[in-house]
């Protein structure tokens, strides 16, 4: 548990793998901007005034990859200083990692204590450094509970574009607790309508196979909630040849499946006889437990496309008395119960699978639109911080800003717009 905190040549602290690989993910984060019409007119546009420059400290905590890195460098290409901080450990590509340490921002690329939330006690490493600042910390705490709260006097808002995080973020505004303004992006058309509905659709078959090498087409495939991930996952398994049956608790989403030829079941009514089994409620927790699992046929295939690593029992899975894990792929594995000797195949411990076992979604779709979302509520935020516009509240992307985002990746594109006459508009 070692955490060793590097500097690079300007003096930025970073803790990734290897700074060696940084030129190779340079190479390919300028690939990556090339598929990013939307932050690349971002750039161009806001760049030349420079609107962050002053002052404007942005720290993120998203996955760190090729694509992130592209968001990166747009915002310091707008003024901004940026830290950053690995969201999934399975999704960091290590390449990406070093080229944004050296070259654009603080970064740090390792697991966090995603397994418990809480804070190791200092005595539970060897590393100096770390005891130090776990010490720190925990001291902090005991004397002063509510010091990390006196941050939220230089807050100046936050853009998030989780679903369940941003559900949270309503529910601390309903009660009294939000410490600072919110732009809610995750519900922008434009992220809507290309990450969460076109985003999974190559990418969840694509770490099916990468991971397993399984022929989808003829397979029985349950896909648990029908959201807009849901929709796009379930629609991609129906194109590769598979037989869909989707789980749902709101009968307008259940109907609508039934609409689209796919039957709506309980989990338990098909645990035993499906072969794959994909997870898209966004942040639910415990869709798959460990019975389930047990009641699955033999090398059932169970992967979540959620955003959350809690919609399977993991912990459950792990502790099970005499279970046995085999590791035959990186990031898939085989848990072989002891009653039964039959087992499932997890993909990538039960973490987002079209990250944990591919690159990611396609960087047009999610990138360039969901990113510049961010951009956008960042520009925002930054430049209405004296106004009092914002209040501790949760705002949607104001709509002119959605659309400033589809039109600025129009832009890149190629694309005409019709103008609508005087006639017309009347």
């Amino acid at each position: 548990m070692a955490l060793s905190v590097q500097r690079t040549a300007s003096r930025r602290e970073c803790k990734v793998k290897d700074m060696l690989q940084a030129d190779f993910g340079l190479l390919e984060i300028e690939l990556a901007a090339v598929q990013m019409p939307a932050l690349m007119s971002c750039r161009s546009v806001f760049g030349p005034s420079q609107p962050l420059k002053g002052g404007a400290r942005i720290t993120g905590f998203l996955h760190v990859t090729t694509q992130t890195a592209v968001l990166i460098e747009t915002l310091k290409a707008l003024g901004a200083d940026v830290r950053w901080c690995s969201s999934n450990a399975f999704s960091t590509q290590d390449h990406a990692a070093a080229a944004i340490a050296r070259d654009s921002a603080g970064v740090k690329a390792e697991e966090a204590y995603e397994s418990t939330g809480n804070l190791p006690d200092p005595a539970s490493t060897d590393n100096a450094e770390l005891q130090f600042l776990l010490t720190i910390i925990r001291d902090g705490l005991e004397t002063d509970p509510q010091r990390y709260r006196k941050m939220k006097e230089r807050l100046v808002g936050v853009s998030e574009a989780t679903a369940t995080t941003v559900e949270r973020l309503y529910g601390m505004q309903a009660d009294g607790t939000l410490l600072f303004p919110v732009i809610n992006v995750n519900d922008s058309v434009t992220k809507t309508k290309f990450q969460n509905l076109c985003g999974c659709r190559p990418c969840g078959p694509d770490g099916l196979l990468m991971a397993t090498d399984v022929e989808i087409a003829g397979k029985v495939a349950v896909v648990c909630g029908y959201g807009d991930v849901g929709k796009d996952c379930a629609t991609a398994l129906k194109k590769s040849g598979a037989c869909v049956i989707v789980t749902e608790i709101d009968p307008i989403r259940a109907l609508q499946a039934l609409m689209e030829g796919i039957l709506v079941l309980t989990l338990e009514d098909v645990v035993s006889e499906a072969d794959i089994f994909a997870v898209t409620a966004g942040g639910s927790k415990g869709i798959i437990t460990v019975d389930h699992m047990r009641k699955m046929k033999n090398n059932a295939i169970v992967g979540n496309i959620g955003p959350f690593n809690n919609a399977m029992d993991m912990p459950g899975l792990e502790t099970f008395p005499g279970v046995k894990r085999i590791t035959f792929n990186p990031q898939t594995d085989r848990w072989v119960f002891p009653d039964t000797q039959s087992g499932v195949i997890v993909l990538a411990e039960g973490r987002l699978v079209n990250l944990g076992c591919t690159t990611g979604h396609p960087r047009l779709a999610t990138a360039s639109c969901s990113f510049a979302n961010h951009v956008m509520a960042q520009l925002e935020l930054w430049m209405e911080r004296e106004t009092g516009k914002y209040e501790k509240k949760v705002y949607a992307l104001p709509k002119h800003l959605d659309e400033r985002v589809a039109a600025l990746h129009l832009d890149k594109l190629g694309a005409k717009l019709t103008e609508l006459s005087k006639e017309h508009t009347d």
